[in-house]
This record gives C-alpha cells, sequence and structure tokens, in this order.
C-alpha cells in the first residue's frame, strides 16, 4: 500500500489559554483530496495554517514524505528547506487572490517566479509554459502581459491556481478556495479545481464551510468543532450517514437545491 504523503499527530495549537485546535490526528495520502469542514471558529483554519507551515504549532507531528523518500518532521527542517518545500513542492491557494498574488507584477510574471524558485532561467521557456498554464486555467494568452489587478475576480482565482500548479506540486493547500466568489463563478473554479486535480494526481487539503464543495472535491472528510475532530471518514458516508449530533447540524442545514 502507498505510504501517506503527510502524516499529523498529536497536533495542537494554543494561544495563552485559548485552544485553536488539539488532539489532530489524520493521514493524507497521494492524491486523495482530504476536505476539513465546520463553522467560523471550529479550528479548521488553525489546523490549516499550522500543518502548512504558516502558524508555529504548539505541540505534536506534522510529517511530510519528501521526493527522496524521507520522512521527516517540518520541524526537523532547515528554514531554507522549508521555505523551498513551499515554494515548490507544495502550494497554497488562499480564498482571497490577492493574497497568493503579486498584484503589480504581470500575470506571466507571477507563474513564472514560481518556475525561477525551482531552477528555470530561459526567459523564452519560461514565457512559454507561463502561457500554457494560463490557457490550463482559461485565461486568454494575449493577457500574459497584463497585471492581477486588471483581473476580475474568477481570473485572479484561476491565475493563483496556475502560479500555485507550474511546478507540478504533490500537496496543495487550499483556504475556502471559491468562497469570495459569485456562485456562477464558484461552479467554473470548481469545475476547473476538480479537473486539474484529478489530472495531476494532487494530494490536496481544503477548508471549506461549503458541504457542496466538499462533497464535489473531496474523497475524505474530516468535521471540526471547538478545536476537535468530531467526525472523519469518506466524504459521502459523513455527508448521507452523519453519525455526531454536530455533523448532522451541519448537514441539516444545507439549503436544498
Amino acid at each position: 500500500m502507498t505510504d501517506p504523503i503527510l502524516s499529523v499527530r498529536g497536533l495542537e495549537k494554543r494561544y495563552g489559554s485559548f485552544v485553536g485546535c488539539t488532539d489532530i490526528a489524520f493521514d493524507v495520502w497521494p492524491g486523495e483530496v482530504v476536505a476539513i469542514v465546520g463553522e467560523s471558529g471550529s479550528g479548521k483554519t488553525t489546523l490549516l495554517n499550522c500543518i502548512s507551515g504558516r502558524l508555529e504549532r504548539s505541540a505534536g507531528e506534522i510529517r511530510y514524505r519528501l521526493r527522496d523518500g524521507r520522512f521527516p518532521d517540518l520541524a526537523e527542517l532547515s528554514e531554507a528547506e522549508r521555505r523551498f518545500l513551499m515554494r515548490t513542492d507544495w502550494g497554497f491557494v488562499h480564498q482571497n487572490p490577492a493574497d497568493g498574488l503579486r498584484m503589480r507584477v504581470s500575470a506571466g510574471a507571477n507563474v513564472g517566479e514560481r518556475l525561477m524558485a525551482v531552477g528555470a532561467r530561459h526567459y523564452g521557456d519560461i514565457r512559454r509554459t507561463a502561457g500554457d498554464w494560463l490557457s490550463r486555467v482559461e485565461i486568454p494568452t494575449v493577457r500574459i502581459d497584463d497585471q492581477p489587478i486588471a483581473f476580475s475576480g474568477g481570473m485572479r482565482q484561476r491565475l493563483q491556481i496556475a502560479r500555485n500548479l507550474v511546478t507540478h506540486p504533490r500537496l496543495i493547500f487550499m483556504d475556502e478556495p471559491t468562497g469570495g466568489l459569485d456562485v456562477s463563478v464558484q461552479a467554473r473554479v470548481l469545475d476547473l479545481l476538480r479537473g486539474l486535480v484529478t489530472d495531476l494526481s494532487l494530494a490536496v487539503v481544503i477548508v471549506t464551510h461549503d458541504l457542496a464543495v466538499a462533497r464535489l472535491l473531496s474523497q475524505r472528510m474530516i468535521v471540526m468543532k471547538g478545536g476537535h475532530i468530531v467526525e472523519a471518514g469518506l466524504t459521502d458516508r459523513v455527508l448521507d450517514d452523519p453519525r455526531h449530533a454536530y455533523t448532522q447540524l451541519l448537514v441539516a442545514s444545507i439549503p436544498e437545491s
């Protein structure tokens, strides 16, 4: 059986006496999409920021399987190794694309910067690859020299996705990736994400309050409340037959279509 790409054990984050999340344990397997769901304040974003290295944990282990087969705790890596990992083998898609893009730099340069982080130096090759990725995320290549500040919200989000995926990472973190978009734009971005995740066999950890998004994108779901995991399992099982009272409440609150 394939080994997990990410393993979390006993994870805890405290802010003084306040517990952001505690006693968190789960694995992520190559090519698997795991959704972390819960209401605001449930601890899901704190958890995402801890496992992605954006927030220092208070306790526990976060292990990642490197391309050479090693499986170190992130704390065992040097700062330079962690930064390189975040620029190359990992991606992070923010809810607000402006947090993940350089808004005053061209679309092509936003994508090209990630390529340069893995050693690309030939301008023609970088520009060609950037153009290919813009097409892949449904941005006209004639916009390659335009700045994201001139793009719509949906285009900015698709550009952020291209920027993250151009280095062929193995693990992507997503924080409410369609949360700030209009409903019609959400559907387009979700369809694009689902196709790319499948085509590239990406491992993904996605935080969302939208259970419809979780059902569409994920194979497995983690439900959080008050900083704890209260239920976990296959997404369809959790949504169709929720066991915990809190999960039942979340599922019952989904508007009927």
